[in-house]
């Protein structure tokens, strides 16, 4: 079973390349034309015919140009009126791309000097292909390409603007701008999504992300396998449905340990995200002065009263860590408050042997004030920071974080011994090995106070099940990104509450044991890694999209993956 998909950075997909025509023996040409007849394919499925058709390709100065030359030349065989503009000297270019450039001068097409055109005086076309820059480009656009990227974003929506294997100007790495990209309204990617393609920063240029097959071995992938992954649907089947004989205490028991003066509601959102994913039972352990409050009209959850008063202590860790046996997972630090006495509590319960734990909210407060705390983590922990809670335990800005998501995230996590989850869109889920794995989703949807208190408490659900601590993350992220977009159907301009997050979960999870999650993605949000194919856009008017969103229709071929 496949339950995630290689995300290489350039610089990996380059080495299969490599590998894939010095160690296996494919020409470099064959992987061209294999690209440039898939380009074809998906224009063709997302356009219509083109036959009779302006056609205009940029050719860039590397392969990206040679795989514009190939495409031509099919366009050209299918009846399209193609003008090519080159941004190097014809005789300047090398080994495939010159190969193809010479095929497609036997077809006496108009081949025209890029820097000696005036792309806006121009007339616009019907389509337009971006070959100018790959994956590899780094850093920012000379003056030029600028030019060139901005003329062709004025275009009329009209014009079907077809990217290949990347827009250009866009990061393969990070997927932002540099600093303009191609507003594409469909992108081919070659082989696999580079990790930057499915980033949330390069949604608005994307467009529809087609990932086509070139014919890279599957040996060559697997000698050198891609660090980053992207979360499938099918890794909700790690999830087991469940024995009709089956009794609560087989479903696992959650402890949720939180809560503080004004802060009762987070704790029971985890208990309600525990239990709405599958946890037989699932207990708030609290202040005693808290337990009334957090348990009022919840009679499904469970109160573990500690010490005398609304206050954590060194006692309530002493009385919880004699009854924390009985548990199979806990989550600790939802509404737990950044108080002393809070603290007080956390160093004393660490002195202890605990279950699998989801460390949460206010406890990496604590952990980010007390860093011996980290060497104190249980051996199955799973952190679970948003982005300000990820800067503080790093000492480093939020958008220092943000700029690097991924890389702070492993980094951390090798350092810390945890599986980390770094919320936010497209949630980064990163191994102490130094695995990544990226959810499709980014819905505003889950963008609610509580949001993160529901997750908590899905993945201590999942870890009271019997998960490892990255199947738990991993699963926990995607189910809770469905059932955000799932919301997004009867909250289209937001306003769902955490706790509807939560209702969603057995929801969305039927649907996709009935079919295939696709079926539901297509028709609820489309904003998805998505497998099927002839999702066709016929029409010679075809627009961009101005609301382009991340994972948003994301096409491979019927079989692969």
């Amino acid at each position: 079973m496949c339950y995630y998909s290689p995300l290489p950075t350039p610089k990996e997909m380059a080495r299969w390349d490599q590998a894939a025509q010095q160690e296996f023996g494919l020409l470099q040409e064959l992987l061209m034309e294999n690209a440039a007849r898939e380009s074809l394919a998906v224009l063709l499925e997302e356009y219509g015919p083109v036959r009779d058709k302006i056609a205009v390709l940029l050719a860039g100065p590397g392969n990206n140009g040679g795989d514009a030359f190939a495409l031509a030349r099919h366009l050209a065989d299918h009846g399209a009126r193609v003008s090519i503009f080159h941004v190097k000297p014809l005789d300047a270019y090398q080994q495939a791309a010159a190969y193809h450039l010479d095929l497609l001068r036997k077809q006496q097409l108009p081949l025209v000097p890029l820097p000696e055109a005036h792309l806006d005086l121009l007339p616009p076309p019907d389509i337009l292909v971006d070959g100018l820059l790959g994956t590899g480009f780094q850093g920012d656009l000379r003056p030029e390409y600028q030019a060139w990227i901005t003329t062709i974003n004025r275009l009329p929506r009209t014009v079907f603007i077809l990217s290949l294997d990347i827009p250009s100007g866009l990061n393969g790495h990070t997927g932002r701008p540099g600093p303009v990209a191609v507003r594409a309204t469909a992108t081919t990617t070659f082989e696999e999504a580079k990790i930057g393609l499915v980033l949330p920063e390069a949604a608005p240029f994307t467009g529809r992300l087609h990932v086509r097959s070139i014919g890279i071995p599957r040996m060559v992938k697997d000698q050198y396998p891609a660090r980053q992954l992207l979360l499938e649907s099918n890794v909700l089947d790690l999830i087991s449905p469940g024995d009709a004989q089956m009794h609560k205490g087989q479903a696992g028991h959650v402890l949720i340990a939180g809560g503080s003066p004004g802060l009762t509601g987070a704790p029971l959102l985890s208990a309600i995200g525990a239990l709405r994913s599958g946890a037989g039972l699932a207990t708030v352990a609290c202040p005693l002065g808290l337990a009334a409050e957090i348990k009022s009209g919840w009679a499904e959850v469970m109160t573990l009263p500690l010490g005398a008063n609304v206050k954590w202590s060194k006692v309530c860790a002493q009385e919880l860590a004699a009854r924390v046996s009985g548990f199979n997972a806990l989550a600790l630090g939802p509404g737990l408050g950044r108080s002393q006495n809070a603290a007080a509590f956390v160093q004393t319960l660490f002195g202890f042997d605990l279950p699998p734990l989801v460390a949460d909210a206010d406890l990496l407060f604590h952990l980010a004030q007390a860093p011996n705390l980290m060497a104190m983590l249980p051996k199955n922990t799973i952190l679970t920071p948003h982005p300000g809670e990820m800067a503080t335990l790093c000492g480093l800005s939020v958008a220092q974080v943000q700029e690097n998501r991924l890389e702070t995230a492993r980094k951390h996590a090798r350092e810390w011994n945890a599986v980390l989850v770094l919320k936010g869109a497209g949630t980064v889920i990163a191994s102490p090995e130094g695995s990544m794995y990226i959810s499709p989703f980014a819905t505003a949807a889950l963008a609610v106070g509580g949001s993160g208190d529901v997750l908590c408490g899905v993945i201590a659900a999942l870890l009271a099940r019997g998960l490892s601590p990255l199947e738990a993350a991993n699963v926990g992220v995607y189910w809770h990104g469905l059932a955000g977009a799932a919301l997004e159907n009867s909250f289209p301009h937001r306003g769902n509450l955490a706790r509807e997050i939560a209702n969603m979960l057995p929801h969305v999870i039927t649907i996709t044991d009935k079919t295939p999650s696709e079926e539901f993605f297509d028709a609820h949000c489309q904003r998805h890694y998505d497998h099927k194919s002839g999702h066709r856009h016929p029409g010679h008017g075809h627009q961009r999209s101005g609301r382009n969103s991340f994972g948003q229709g994301i096409q491979r071929p019927a079989g692969s993956g």
